[in-house]
């Protein structure tokens, strides 16, 4: 198998929103602009470009399910995960569906996923409920392990389960709990309910009720009162409270496609309320009203907030 590629999935999905746009005809002038922009926005974005056309070249190369979906499938979810999972692998020809375990992009093999700026509720029978957030994937086993993905995830359930991250091992007991994956570590936020913390070389540790932590495989962060966007994406909304501008957009960029840009000169201002995430053109419109910003859109894809002249 090839090594893994150095650039997110994140900036996979835009490399792959740029070649189906391409496919589609030739851009425009603005998307023209836009792609270019993206191109020269940073160094990681170019690498994944240049890395998505040796991909496309190949394709025609394999004879693999995931090469035939990402040919022939018509521009849609499945050609674009097609797409995005063969261009992390690299397109190797040995793609296959047994990778589920060092998968680094694996929505398209999970049990259940969510796409980017939808949310997704699972029963899990008489045991409770799992919501997943934008662009999540979970497995789910009849043992009672939760394996999370990629993403966000609540969990609600009155019986003992497991959710096991990237970084270590969450057993709950009547629990409702939020768990964060980012790329090495995983942010976690307990409601109410027993939850025991598993890291690879330290002792399991219970979690203290209404606090918000963070953990890598080797490290526990400090135990911090719940902030008020914790787990209130599950109820559709986005709250700020004395947020910075940037920071409330990296937050409001993971329920959209396409970049999200903050000008570091409104980078700083402050921003609270409480926001519906099913309408970010709606919060977009609402900062213009509320800061002293403006937002330029080249493209729906490729938006900027900047100091109002």
């Amino acid at each position: 198998m090839n090594p893994p590629m150095d650039f997110s999935s994140q900036v996979a999905e835009q490399a792959v929103h740029w070649l189906l746009e391409m496919q589609q005809g030739p851009l425009n002038p603005r998307q023209q602009q836009a792609w270019q922009q993206w191109i020269d926005a940073h160094s990681e974005h170019r690498r994944a470009w240049e890395h998505m056309q040796r991909v496309n070249s190949r394709l025609r190369g394999l004879s693999s399910p995931l090469a035939h979906a990402a040919l022939n499938a018509p521009k849609s979810g499945s050609r674009r995960q097609a797409l995005k999972l063969l261009l992390i692998l690299g397109a190797g020809s040995a793609v296959t569906w047994g990778m589920r375990e060092h998968n680094p992009l694996p929505s398209l093999l999970a049990d259940y996923c969510s796409p980017v700026g939808q949310r997704r509720k699972i029963s899990l029978g008489a045991g409770g409920q799992l919501q997943l957030n934008t662009a999540s994937a979970a497995d789910v086993r009849g043992d009672g392990l939760i394996r999370l993905l990629e993403g966000e995830m609540l969990l609600t359930a009155t019986q003992p389960f497991e959710v096991q991250t990237a970084q270590g091992l969450l057993k709950t007991q009547g629990a409702r709990i939020n768990v964060r994956q980012f790329a090495g570590r995983t942010q976690v936020a307990l409601f109410e309910g027993r939850v025991e913390l598993s890291t690879n070389g330290r002792a399991p540790m219970l979690l203290p009720v209404a606090r918000q932590l963070s953990f890598s495989a080797t490290s526990v962060g400090e135990a911090k009162p719940l902030d008020a966007n914790s787990g209130a994406w599950a109820d559709g909304m986005l709250v700020a409270a004395h947020m910075r501008l940037d920071d409330f957009l990296d937050e409001l960029g993971r329920y959209r496609r396409g970049q999200l840009h903050c000008d570091a000169k409104v980078a700083d201002l402050l921003i609270s309320g409480t926001y519906p995430l099913d309408d970010s053109e709606r919060i977009l419109d609402l900062l213009e009203i509320s800061l002293p910003v403006k937002v330029k859109r080249f493209t729906r894809y490729w938006v900027t907030v900047e100091a109002k002249v």
